[in-house]
């Protein structure tokens, strides 16, 4: 019984190679650099600078 809390189920095995795709890592640091943080007193002011 001890030796099926240590097998890996398929699903655990394809979820432990997955590589993102450059279409998803450009879009993200384009959001980034896009992405602007005021601060004006005490609150905050998100914009995305398109």
């Amino acid at each position: 019984m001890g030796k099926l809390y240590f097998k890996k189920s398929s699903k655990e095995d394809k979820s432990n190679h997955l590589q993102p795709k450059k279409e998803t890592i450009g879009f993200l640091l384009n959001y980034s650099k896009a992405l602007s943080i005021t601060e004006y007193k005490e609150m905050k002011f998100d914009m995305l600078l398109n």
